[in-house]
């Protein structure tokens, strides 16, 4: 039965941004006045004018680039606005300094860990989560990057919701019992100590907003970059609360295999570098990295105020100290967590889960 549950999650928690940008119904008005696909490595059309950058920079200084090699990243999800910083990697040549030329795949396999874990993907993006469940089945992965140094999960309402404790006794929607969303629900119970029979919990689909919205459900679980936003967009005022806030669970990141590592361990050097550059300068210039996402996901135009929002959200997520960095306690924190809700048994050493060897090259500051 572990491990029947174990798989369900395995296959049906991809990446924390599905469903965090399709576009979406009208919602219902509110009862006052109130105040995404190209998929080939280089944009349709031209990019942005972007400042020059240095032909060196994200390389070890040692290498001399040669042709370009091409790598296949799956993204797990459709073009998306939050995948700027690799939009932008390859706009400003990063991925070609590094010797690289990247393919974006944006296939929904069901399981990118399984693929990844048996060599038949070399990179992919996810979450320290399914890191840890595909460990526990025996998956060699290895997480390499982190990207989201927050996770984006969050408990919204319309009415007042100060504390995890205003929501004993509603009535909470979630697309389901699977998923990141489901993931960052159980966190909180866990860690608030909010027994799960103290609040009554519905399968709604990937609609919490409307059902928020009509007051179908006093509180819906979602992203901090997704329902929010559009209710905001809408006139509604929501009250959020962060899970981030209260339990800190390794979120998206870059992730490769053993193997990959082992054997070549230069490519994923370039691959961490170029990636980096392009998360450290979508943070510093949200509006070109928007500029530059747009001939990759032009839909996003038609909906520019709210998809510019989505973009400012998660930029908020993704900001750290150390860009790429993963902190040890962080995985120990989320290892535990999937341990308390019965998700794995056994458990491998966190230090197998990750590394910062190929973030630390880098040199960022």
């Amino acid at each position: 039965m572990k491990y029947k549950t174990l798989t369900i999650f395995l296959l049906l928690s991809l990446i924390l941004t599905a469903c965090t940008t399709a576009l979406a119904p009208t919602l219902p008005a509110p009862t006052s006045e109130p105040a995404d696909r190209p998929t080939e490595t280089q944009p349709p059309t031209s990019p942005p004018s972007v400042p020059p950058v240095t032909p060196t920079e994200g390389v070890p200084r040692s290498r001399e680039v040669n042709p370009l090699t091409p790598v296949i990243l799956s993204m797990g999800f459709v073009p998306n606005v939050q995948f700027a910083p690799f939009y932008v990697a390859v706009a400003r040549g990063y991925f070609a300094k590094n010797g690289l030329t990247v393919e974006f795949d944006y296939g929904m396999e069901n399981d990118l860990l399984q693929l990844v874990g048996t060599g038949k993907r070399q990179f992919v993006v996810g979450s320290g989560d399914q890191v840890i469940l595909a460990r526990s089945r025996g998956l060699p992965v290895v997480y390499v990057m982190n990207w989201y140094r927050r996770f984006p999960v969050v408990v919204f309402a319309l009415d007042d919701l100060d504390w995890p404790a205003d929501l004993v006794g509603k009535t909470v929607g979630l697309p389901g019992l699977f998923g990141a969303s489901y993931i960052g629900w159980q966190a909180l119970l866990n860690v608030t100590h909010i027994p799960a029979d103290r609040v009554n919990v519905e399968t709604i689909g990937f609609t919490q907003a409307e059902a928020v919205a009509a007051g179908k459900v006093d509180a819906a679980v979602g992203y901090a970059m997704n329902e929010p936003i559009r209710l905001r967009q809408e006139g509604y005022t929501p009250a959020v609360i962060e899970v981030a806030d209260y339990i800190d669970l390794v979120a998206n990141g870059l992730i490769t295999n053993e193997t990959t590592i082992a054997e070549n361990p230069d490519l994923v050097q370039r691959v961490v570098g170029a990636s980096l550059m392009g998360l450290r300068d979508t943070i510093a210039n949200p509006d070109e990295a928007f500029e530059i996402t747009l001939n990759y996901v032009p839909e996003a135009g038609e909906h520019r105020e709210a998809q510019l929002a989505v973009l400012e959200k998660s930029i908020e997520y993704w900001k750290a100290n150390q860009l790429g960095y993963s902190d040890r306690a962080a995985w120990e924190t989320s290892r535990q967590f999937l341990r308390d809700i019965g998700l794995i048994e056994e458990t491998t050493d966190v230090n197998e889960m990750f590394t910062n060897r190929f973030v630390d090259a880098v040199g960022l500051e």
